[in-house]
């Protein structure tokens, strides 16, 4: 026993080693987003060239391989090692799943995709300021070509683009997202369609907020979800996102638009569920699956989580709003709650996907996915894509972008080179749903604690279930240890149903 547990905590440091590469390609990653200057963009895609080339070379290597092979097949995955517990046993098999996909793909391949990537970072975000398309499509088209590539290195079965959905959310299936998509379509589209048809009067949301006081804001809000400001902090980027390269080093960008008050609070509640998750993984488990997080689909289930369970409930706002009101004096002071919670939970179509509301958001997703699948089969070539997108907006939102900058260019997604990643946004709104149903019956008092501005109570609730877990389960048995049965889509369409069918009575 005590030499599997040598050959176990060798895979560790070995682990670790690798995850402090990540950690400083990710950081690479984020100065890229925030600070750099354009003109050092090439030697920035020739770093992150060599780092992600170095990793690759670390989670592939003999020693890694020998390491690993004690303790289980290489060939068939059987765990051969006796005296692991139950925790370790699961790090191990997740670590051969990514051995696995790991050697499937060449060092080369691996480090010319870094380095393509970083260079459409750079094309694309110039593109989307002068609104050409143009200069995008050369490099999106080498783009998809090498995730057909990896499509067919990795393997699949069913379809090329099940093995792109797989690095971001295992096991899940194309034609699982088209069922779950196509249901969630049908059941909404009705509903937007009934509300669209009233009017709410949200223009007091818009004005000149000062961006000062809106970072102010923000800051409060972090505080008051637990966001721990000495290991972490907020800047500005023109997409927002979040990185973490430790549980102690979990950052975020926002994105301040002087003239809309609620846009950067919500990508404040959104960054911020994905960095406590991040924040929340065990330390003493760094180096290994156990202190990963589980998908993309369940992080996305952290970040929706608090920006639309939370953060758009009237519990939070009962609490919120007069601090809202003292920051700005004199430009809220005779607006209510009531007026307030229906404003920021208007459904309007709309173009930006992350300024979207919460019924019309998953339409945007889904749109995405149908395009990236046919990209990837075929079916349609990069220079159909601002046509076929115009023409979905059309046929799901009743709306035509004017612009690619508000159409087809609007993420940065495709220019990171990440196909898959897409579906799960409305797979998070799903799982967020399931396990909100679960919590809801732990604290039937919810609405009460959090409209006294207690939120450490579901910070708390978020790390047992779901932090604390790492790779531990699969995203079904996780779903199901938080919950007690198996995850289903149908808490998230009946959320959808009874909240806005109060909001407008329908």
């Amino acid at each position: 026993m005590e030499k599997i547990q040598k050959d176990f905590q060798k895979l560790h440091q070995l682990g670790k080693h690798t995850r402090v590469l990540q950690g400083i390609s990710s950081l690479l990653d984020w100065d890229q987003e925030t600070y750099m200057p354009q003109g050092s963009s090439a030697i920035r895609a020739e770093q992150l060239k060599t780092m992600a080339g170095l990793i690759h070379r670390e989670k592939t290597s003999k020693k890694f391989a020998n390491a690993l092979a004690k303790l289980i097949d290489l060939r068939t995955g059987e765990v051969v090692a006796k005296d692991l517990t139950p925790q370790q046993t699961a790090a191990v098999k997740e670590w051969h799943r990514d051995y696995v996909q790991d050697t499937s793909l060449p060092a080369k391949f691996v480090e010319d995709f870094a380095k393509l990537t970083s260079q459409s970072i750079v094309v694309w975000r110039n593109a989307k300021k002068s609104n050409a398309f143009q200069q995008f499509a050369p490099f999106l088209d080498k783009i998809v070509s090498m995730n057909r590539k990896k499509a067919d290195l990795l393997g699949y079965q069913e379809h090329p683009y099940d093995a792109l959905i797989d690095q971001f959310e295992p096991d899940m299936k194309t034609k699982e997202v088209d069922a779950v998509f196509s249901k969630l379509r049908d059941a909404i589209s009705p509903l937007i369609k009934k509300m669209a048809a009233q009017p709410v009067d949200d223009q007091f949301l818009f004005g000149k907020w000062d961006q000062s006081k809106q970072v102010a804001f923000s800051h409060k809000i972090l505080e008051a979800m637990g966001y721990d400001a000495d290991k972490g902090r907020v800047d500005f980027s023109s997409h927002p996102f979040s990185s973490s390269s430790h549980p102690t080093d979990s950052r975020i960008t926002t994105r301040i638009h002087p003239n809309s008050l609620m846009s950067n609070i919500f990508v404040i509640l959104h960054e911020g569920g994905h960095a406590l998750y991040e924040m929340g993984l065990p330390q003493d488990s760094y180096g290994t699956p156990l202190g990963d997080a589980r998908s993309l689909g369940v992080h996305e289930s952290q970040s929706r989580w608090w920006e639309t369970r939370i953060g758009l409930s009237k519990p939070f706002w009962k609490h919120f709003l007069p601090i809202l009101k003292e920051i700005f004096k004199g430009q809220l002071d005779t607006i209510t709650l009531d007026q307030f919670y229906r404003a920021i939970n208007k459904v309007e179509p709309s173009f930006i996907r992350v300024e979207a509301d919460e019924v019309t958001y998953p339409l945007h997703v889904i749109l995405r996915f149908e395009l990236e699948k046919a990209l990837i089969e075929g079916s349609i070539s990069v220079r159909d894509v601002p046509a076929a997108w115009n023409a979905k907006m059309e046929e799901y939102l009743g709306i035509r972008p004017e612009n690619n900058a508000e159409g087809c260019l609007q993420d940065i997604h495709w220019a990171m080179g990440a196909f898959g990643y897409f579906p799960t946004y409305t797979l998070g709104n799903l799982y967020a749903a399931h396990l909100f149903e679960a919590f809801a019956k732990q604290y039937p008092d919810w609405e009460d604690r959090v409209a006294e501005g207690k939120l450490d109570f579901i910070k708390q609730w978020l790390h047992e279930k779901i932090y604390q877990h790492g790779r531990r389960y699969t995203t079904q048995e996780l779903l199901k240890q938080a919950t007690g049965h198996a995850f289903s889509a149908d808490a998230y369409v009946q959320y959808l149903q009874s909240k806005y069918g109060k909001i407008y009575q329908l």
